[in-house]
């Protein structure tokens, strides 16, 4: 019987034994493994965990922005303009003998922003440049055949007129020298064709000049809101749904936004407008200094090149920056209360205003700030005298009527002239077969070489032709 219990215990600690190491073996690494993991995790930092977060200062810089508000008060005001470009050109060594052609045809496309109920429209000019036909494409696929009130070649804008049988939804402007760096604004165009396309981004940067100073009225908005080929001629609005600049220019090596983005700001196009509509032409006041070109040999030899605002070298005296007291030398700081920093500042503010308006110009002189009222000037069209021919730089308007970017306008003109065919109307496009960029231009090349080193003359005719005059020597 001893004997028995004894194996009965043996047998029962054997199973004991067996189980707990079948247990041991088979399911402890994996609950060894789970909570290893488990006190792995649990002691893990919080700012690690891989859970979507919201970035606490995106999340600061939209709180209370309303995007859509400003999308749906400005997407119906901004419209689709296509222009047909319609020329005559030579197809055969015939038709270059004959003076004859086929019509061929180039359609360009770009957007447009209406400003007022009765249908006014502000594009780029090189939307529609050169165009025989605009057409206008409302938001509601209403078309339009739009006319050319106007434009503004050295800052790129037009004004069109459509004629609808209602009130249209338009863009109220808004005060593009308070728009601020780091402000969010929408872009609002057509690009690619994409009607009633809308993006978002920030200010940049304002005054940027893309030539460095070779254009100098350029005074751009910079933004990051995507801007494309289509683009050009809408709107830039602020979160009010306010049109703070007019879309023209993007910088890129593949013609496809990358980043920048580049608008005419409200003010200068709002001004530009208004003149178009009460004189038929850009009204432009000049202050009537000479500024400091920098990056120039003068400029880098005199130490100059920093200098932190627009370095006057001269001034015109009958202008009215030299009767109000600005002299050379002095260094423009501040036009009314808008900081001067470079000359794109100062043309921009000035774009904005006309002949007869007043500016208090600030200037540092001497370790000393003074400040004068100048009365801006009108500037004076230039003509130059070519062989019994009376000439006139181009106008905006009439640059856009004939869809040119150079020539010279003949006002007036001897019987001997006319009775060679050139008559008041025709416009001078090239002299030696160069190019006539400026009436200031001609005039050089006469007081430098004289008027009898003038062998050919290339005109615009009346009537559009392009036609060469010989002299013989």
């Amino acid at each position: 019987m001893k004997k028995f219990a004894s194996l009965l215990l043996v047998s029962v600690l054997g199973g004991v034994i067996s189980i707990g190491a079948y247990k041991f073996f088979s399911e402890s690494p994996e609950k060894v493994e789970q909570a290893s993991l488990f006190e792995k995790t649990s002691y893990v930092p919080t700012n690690f965990i891989n859970t979507p977060t919201k970035n606490k200062s995106s999340e600061a810089a939209t709180a209370g922005i309303d995007f859509t508000y400003a999308a749906e008060k400005t997407v119906n005001a901004v419209v689709h303009v296509k222009n047909k470009i319609t020329t005559v050109a030579p197809r055969s060594i015939w038709d270059l003998y004959n003076g004859t052609g086929r019509p061929q045809t180039q359609i360009g496309t770009g957007s447009g922003v209406i400003i007022s109920p009765d249908g006014h429209i502000v594009t780029n000019n090189h939307v529609i440049k050169g165009s025989n036909e605009i057409q206008v494409t409302l938001n509601n696929n209403k078309s339009y055949e739009a006319s050319l009130i106007g434009t503004d070649p050295s800052m790129d804008i037009a004004l069109l007129k459509i004629e609808a049988d209602e009130e249209l939804p338009y863009i109220s402007f808004g005060d593009s020298d308070n728009a601020k760096i780091g402000e969010w604004v929408l872009a609002v165009g057509n690009p690619f064709n994409l009607t009633s396309t809308v993006t978002a981004g920030i200010i940049s940067a304002k005054g940027r000049d893309l030539d460095e100073g070779d254009n100098l009225r350029q005074s751009f908005i910079q933004t990051d809101a995507a801007v494309n080929p289509g683009n050009s001629g809408g709107a830039l609005v602020n979160t009010n749904g306010e049109l703070i600049g007019i879309n023209t220019a993007i910088t890129s090596q593949t013609g496809s936004y990358i980043g920048y983005a580049f608008a005419v700001p409200s003010n200068i196009a709002q001004k530009i407008v208004t003149d178009l509509l009460e004189f038929g032409d850009v009204q432009k006041g000049l202050l009537g200094i000479y500024p400091l070109k920098r990056n120039s040999k003068y400029a880098i030899e005199n130490g100059l090149n920093e200098v932190d605002g627009v370095y006057v070298v001269d001034v015109d005296e009958k202008s009215g920056a030299g009767l109000a007291g600005i002299e050379s030398g002095d260094i423009i700081k501040k036009l009314d209360d808008v900081e001067i920093s470079k000359f794109s500042d100062l043309s921009g503010y000035l774009s904005s205003k006309r002949p007869g308006d007043v500016v208090n110009v600030t200037v540092l002189r001497n370790d000393d700030y003074k400040t004068f009222p100048v009365s801006l000037t009108k500037e004076k069209p230039v003509t130059v005298k070519l062989k019994d021919m009376q000439l006139k730089s181009l106008s905006a308007s009439e640059a856009a009527k004939y869809g040119l970017e150079y020539g010279l306008l003949v006002t007036e003109s001897s019987d001997d002239i006319s009775d060679i065919g050139i008559t008041p109307g025709y416009i001078l496009l090239e002299v030696n077969g160069s190019k006539v960029q400026s009436a200031q231009a001609l005039q050089a090349f006469i007081e430098k070489y004289g008027e009898d080193k003038i062998r050919t003359l290339t005109f615009r005719s009346t009537n559009g032709q392009y036609e060469r005059f010989i002299y013989n020597r």
